[in-house]
């Protein structure tokens, strides 16, 4: 499946990126997102593009001959990228992020992303790290998988799938992502086996999220994405997870709240001031026509603040 870019037009609206704009995509992925924001781009504006999966870089060259704007392209970490701009001197008008997994990733079956083929227990974003999902589930102890089971995949039997794997990798450790399917559909009560979704999929993103630390990443790139907005610069975010929507907002709700301190002062003492205003006071959904070209973006949540 060729990769559909999610929130597109409403991206697009909150971003209003315009000729001279300085656009930091920091999840380029296949770069569709990227393509629209080059339509707007004049050679007074600038673009870079960052993201870990090397198989963005060359996505990248395809669409370098249609920005007309100068473009440069960061592999690695985009918390790390934003970092490294930050301290260069950088700054941008307008900085977004598509977390998740992209098509491209969940496609490729060698890469082991997704329950539907069999293939190695990879997950790797940046495919030059050492650690993969089959190193959690023959190194990890039990309990320490039933809690990522729980947070990340916000699975239901996190418990009895993490005794299973346990008991399961004794026998055999773990290599193919057929292995954790089965033993998934075995752990869980005969019911839970036949929903309308594979049982696995909690469990995947659970493993996928903890092999490539997305949540740390985000928290990191926050306050760094921040840091390179001018006045007047807007920060667009896109989440496919509760826990990653939960950690964006309460960002922009802490940055957009003027005074910290205890609400029984009879004064302001801290002395602080908001330095975003929030552009989304829920978060965007897609529409029931996206939805239906779409199914995977069901989960998407895209949230917006600009730089005060």
């Amino acid at each position: 499946m060729a990769h559909v870019p999610v929130l597109m037009a409403e991206l697009m609206d909150l971003l209003d990126v315009a000729a001279d704009s300085r656009v930091i995509d920091c999840t380029f992925g296949a770069g569709k997102h990227a393509a629209a924001v080059a339509e707007r781009l004049g050679p007074q504006g600038s673009f870079i593009g960052c993201d870990r999966d090397p198989i963005a870089r060359g996505y990248f060259e395809q669409l370098r001959p249609r920005l007309r704007a100068p473009a440069r392209f960061y592999p690695g970490d985009f918390a790390d990228t934003l970092s490294q701009l930050a301290r260069s001197g950088q700054s941008a008008t307008h900085i977004y992020m598509d977390l998740g997994v992209s098509s491209m990733q969940i496609d490729t079956v060698e890469r082991g992303f997704s329950y539907s083929w069999d293939a190695p227990l990879d997950m790797r974003m940046d495919p030059t790290t050492a650690f993969t999902a089959a190193d959690i589930l023959n190194g990890w102890d039990e309990g320490r998988i039933a809690r990522i089971f729980s947070e990340y995949g916000e699975e239901r039997y996190a418990r009895r799938i993490a005794r299973a794997v346990v008991r399961r990798r004794g026998m055999s450790p773990f290599s193919r992502t057929s292995e954790l399917v089965d033993t998934v559909k075995e752990a869980i009560p005969t019911p839970a086996r036949f929903g309308s979704r594979n049982p696995a999929r909690r469990v995947f993103q659970a493993l996928r999220i903890a092999v490539n630390d997305e949540l740390a990443a985000l928290r990191r790139a926050l306050p760094e994405a921040l840091s390179l907005l001018e006045p007047g610069g807007v920060l667009a975010v896109i989440s496919f997870h509760s826990l990653e929507d939960r950690i964006v907002k309460d960002f922009f709700v802490a940055q957009a709240r003027p005074c910290t301190c205890p609400p029984d002062f009879p004064l302001c003492v801290c002395g602080r001031e908001s330095t975003m205003e929030i552009m989304t006071a829920k978060p965007v959904v897609p529409s029931d026509r996206e939805l239906e070209i779409n199914p995977r973006s069901s989960s998407a949540k895209l949230r917006a603040a600009r730089r005060l």
